[in-house]
């Protein structure tokens, strides 16, 4: 497929397009949307045909037979990531901030400290506080360039009242790959805090040439009863709308209790959402994502090329996500001045870095799944919005 295509999205109610004038005050017809984290590409063809299929057939009922699905999810990890699944490991839930939301459920209580390694994708913050507990940050540091764990400043913060660590693997915002030894680091800390890890592995897929993914529960076995992982086609095949995650647990106790949250919610699975990803765990897709990346790998060439040459920004060095991690910092500006400039004066909406928690002050998040004609328009437009330090 050709991912240059352009494809108009206004007005399908798509969020990324279609609410951005009246959250960002951008006009549709001027406005370039680099905020939600969805891609401007069409799925794989295996996909679209699994979804005409249901479409043809012209019943939808509920999903019954499950052991396609099970054993598509298998041949994935098995095949991308050489972790071996067995299917009764496997939970369907709505997507992975809903599973996320299902482990605090199930493994903490109000009041207890759920540990973020900040700044992170906002959305966990949300759904802590809204559960009653406690959000507890343990910010990155940055080093050369990246995101780096700073585990002995998070041992010192510790006061006992901490009982989960959720882990974004690789890291969003930033696109760390973390690699063996920094999980093991972790699973490390969570055992002298006594924590359940929760593995978020959604853009284990999305990782550029010379990075590696590493699975957590490959890493460091040995904390498989504190460990859940979770996994999702939504980022890797762009069909984040069919809202369908899975979260993969070895250990028998801890699938015993997230089984029984799981079932007291009343969550059944997403037929479409079910269809698409056994259609999507093939090799058909593996195919399209080996091309997906190397076209995301030149939008990030093409994006950090042109804002790293803009005196005061600095794009962090991706290895995986097509998330782009803006620091604005050298500007010496206010964050309402360089926003104001990225928003007003180049029309782009992206996401504000202080809503990542702390350490993202200063940055904004943009997203580079989308055309490459757009990531041209993105910097030339950032780049007049920033000539005066030029």
């Amino acid at each position: 497929m050709s991912f240059d295509e352009i494809i108009p999205r206004f007005g399908t109610n798509c969020e990324k397009w279609d609410c951005m004038e009246q959250i960002y005050g951008l006009p549709a017809a001027t406005g370039l949307p680099m905020w939600v984290a969805d891609m401007d590409f069409r799925p794989p063809a295996v996909v679209q045909d699994a979804v005409e299929k249901m479409a043809a057939h012209g019943v939808y009922g509920y999903f019954g037979d499950d052991r396609a699905y099970l054993a598509a999810i298998r041949w994935w990890m098995a095949e991308r990531h050489g972790w071996a699944v067995e299917p009764d490991w496997i939970f369907t839930t709505h997507g992975l901030v809903n599973g996320a939301a299902i482990c605090i459920d199930a493994f903490t209580k109000p009041g207890d400290g759920v540990i973020l390694m900040t700044p992170v994708y906002y959305t966990f913050s949300r759904i802590i506080k809204a559960a009653g507990r406690t959000v507890v940050e343990c910010p990155l540091a940055v080093r050369d360039g990246l995101c780096r764990l700073n585990i002995e400043a998070w041992d010192a913060a510790m006061t006992g009242g901490e009982r989960m660590l959720i882990l974004c693997s690789p890291h969003n915002p930033g696109g760390r790959v973390w690699t063996v030894e920094e999980l093991r680091a972790v699973a490390d800390f969570c055992i002298r805090h006594d924590l359940i890890l929760v593995s978020d592995e959604i853009h284990h897929d999305l990782v550029y040439p010379g990075q590696r993914h590493q699975v957590t529960a490959r890493v460091v076995p040995e904390i498989g009863n504190r460990l859940i992982t979770m996994t999702a086609t939504s980022k890797t095949f762009n069909i984040p709308g069919c809202y369908t995650g899975n979260v993969i647990i070895a250990d028998p106790d801890l699938r015993a209790a997230f089984s029984a949250r799981r079932r007291a919610l009343g969550i059944s699975p997403n037929s479409f959402g079910m269809h698409m990803a056994t259609a999507a765990y093939s090799p058909e897709g593996a195919a399209w994502v080996d091309e997906l990346m190397a076209y995301l790998d030149r939008n990030r060439q093409v994006f950090d090329a042109a804002v790293n040459a803009i005196p005061g920004l600095r794009s962090m060095r991706l290895e995986a996500t097509y998330l782009a991690w803006v620091d604005f910092a050298g500007t010496g500006m206010t964050r309402e001045e360089f926003t104001r400039r990225v928003e007003k004066d180049a029309g782009i909406a992206a996401n504000y870095g202080a809503s990542f928690g702390t350490g993202g002050e200063t940055y904004l998040r943009f997203n580079l799944g989308t055309q490459r004609s757009r990531i041209e328009e993105a910097v030339a437009r950032l780049t007049r919005a920033f000539a005066d330090l030029q």
